[in-house]
């Protein structure tokens, strides 16, 4: 037990202080870090919102858009299958009326083979149905949304809202948001550091649905202007419409959506000079965006961002690579934020605003103070007494407490983590229980001289058999953490990392570390006698 090889001395001892080191700039002042930067590691530890301030925004989505959108979706796909079934299935008078897709077989006696056509359309992964399929009059066709295909299309919606929005978020460079969910169709955005919400409410709230449609070119300007739509087409408002009219109808099928896209850049068109967005599809979106263009060349074609029209240019040629470019009335600024939000994809579902806030940073400058002084009078207290009641064993003890602080810190810096108050109040309360291991083993040995053992043996049965209880009343906290971080969300999760990291730097410190020295001051003093 008290043997520790040069080799293992060595390592601990690097170990330790590389721990040390990445704690450093973490307790330096912003000004002093600034200065010095190049001499220290980079990582260091974020503050949460609580402690830094920023901004906490709560977003709603809009379940009926998304049930809209649904329907599209489906509509679309119905058309597909009947298109392409062996043989045509001809199909007229679409609704989506009352929630609900129907139509009718123009030949009652496809209706079996429509059904068929229709299954893998409303069916799932998981072998139900997203759709109930019903026939009325022996030819119509209705499909109504099943109750679990709506909760599955929203839970997923909100996912990958979720998701969207903390790409979108990263892209800005911030540290560490707060980005989690709140019942069934809300998400909550907190981004420590930032006081201005403006930039993060315009590029979170934007949707970002790109879509490429064509022109309905026969359509009445005077009814396009009135907002009357032909059969097939629809009609959105175009503001940079250089014909003078607020709208322009577009065919409401057989577009493309920028859901292939794979690569969005700010860039300038090199015919204006004016800042434009290049953007890049996967290959599927590829050779679907190559033959839109080949089988409409001549024709005009709507580049639709979120609803609205922002160009509608000539296909002079196929375009093929599956490289285009997007331009319109764009500043430099604004051509970034779009590429942002094509990079991290569009939101599935509209999420509004129904609650912001600042948070300033008073508070948490004032929490910091408090945990500050909390920690130095919790530490100051346990190593007068750690001391006084064990002597040279409550020193080495009190050695190994001060360098837990610092592997605990150096570690979340290097992990990156965020602290927040309650990850203060995990951070006072590991220091107050840091030296429970030392105080388990140093009684330990006392008992064994107490039975007559000698120095050698009472210090090694000491930790040998305080260790059986040190690390199983350890693993007992360390599940308890885990299940914490787990089952919780924001704060309480950061308690539980605090409280993570610093059970496994204690019980390193507390055992291995002191039991290093005490076994090296008894290899050089050969003590005959112990007062411990």
């Amino acid at each position: 037990m008290l043997d520790f090889p040069r080799w293992r001395v060595w390592m601990l001892s690097l170990l330790v202080l590389a721990g040390v080191l990445l704690a450093i700039p973490s307790l330096l002042p912003m000004s002093i870090r600034a200065q010095v930067a190049q001499y220290l590691p980079t990582p260091t530890i974020n503050l949460g919102l609580d402690l830094a301030g920023g901004s906490h925004i709560l977003l709603e989505a809009d379940t009926s858009q998304l049930a809209e959108t649904r329907l599209e979706s489906l509509e679309d796909n119905v058309r597909t299958a009947m298109r392409r079934a062996n043989p045509r299935i001809g199909i007229d008078a679409v609704s989506r009326a009352n929630g609900q897709l129907s139509f009718t077989v123009t030949d009652s006696s496809q209706i079996d083979a429509a059904r068929e056509a229709l299954l893998p359309i409303i069916s799932n992964t998981t072998g139900s149905t997203d759709w109930n399929l019903g026939v009325n009059d022996g030819n119509r066709i209705v499909l109504t949304p099943a109750g679990s295909g709506d909760e599955t299309a929203l839970d997923q919606a909100m996912d990958t809202a979720k998701d969207v929005i903390d790409r979108r978020i990263n892209a800005l460079g911030t540290l560490e948001p707060t980005i989690i969910r709140q019942g069934d169709n809300r998400i909550v955005v907190q981004v420590p550091g930032l006081d201005d919400p403006e930039a993060l409410k315009a590029l979170i709230g934007k949707t970002a649905k790109l879509e490429f449609k064509l022109v309905d070119e026969q359509a009445d300007p005077d009814q396009t202007a009135k907002g009357i739509a032909r059969v097939g087409s629809q009609v959105l408002p175009y503001p940079e419409n250089p014909t003078g009219l607020p709208n322009i109808a577009v065919r409401r099928l057989g577009g493309i959506s920028g859901d292939k896209l794979i690569k969005a850049d700010p860039t300038f068109d090199q015919q204006t000079n004016e800042p434009a967005v290049t953007i890049q599809f996967d290959g599927e979106g590829g050779q679907k965006f190559a033959r839109m263009t080949q089988q409409n060349t001549g024709k005009l074609f709507a580049i639709i961002l979120d609803g609205q029209v922002i160009s509608a240019p000539q296909i002079k040629e196929p375009i093929f690579g599956g490289v285009s470019q997007i331009s319109g009335s764009f500043t430099v600024d604004s051509a970034n934020a779009l590429s942002i939000a094509l990079r991290s994809g569009a939101l599935p579902v509209d999420l509004k605003i129904v609650e912001e806030r600042s948070v300033g940073p008073d508070l948490g400058a004032d929490s910091i103070r408090r945990g500050i002084l909390a920690a130095v009078i919790g530490t100051t207290a346990i190593l007068v007494l750690m001391f006084v009641v064990y002597g040279r064993f409550g020193m080495y003890a009190n050695m190994a407490l001060v360098i837990n602080i610092g592997l605990i810190l150096g570690i979340m810096a290097l992990a990156n983590t965020t602290l927040t108050l309650p990850g203060i109040a995990g951070f006072v309360l590991t220091i107050g229980a840091a030296v429970d291991a030392n105080v388990l083993i140093n009684e330990r040995i006392r008992e064994e001289l107490k039975r007559g053992r000698r120095v050698v043996q009472a210090i090694e049965f000491g930790y040998k058999e305080a260790s059986r209880a040190i690390f199983d009343a350890n693993s007992t906290n360390v599940i308890a953490a885990v299940l914490l971080f787990i089952f919780g969300s924001g704060p309480i999760r950061g308690f539980a990392v605090v409280l993570m990291i610093g059970i496994v730097t204690s019980v390193f410190t507390a055992v291995t570390l002191t039991r290093m020295w005490v076994a090296g001051w008894v290899k050089r003093t050969r003590p005959q006698e112990l007062v411990i």
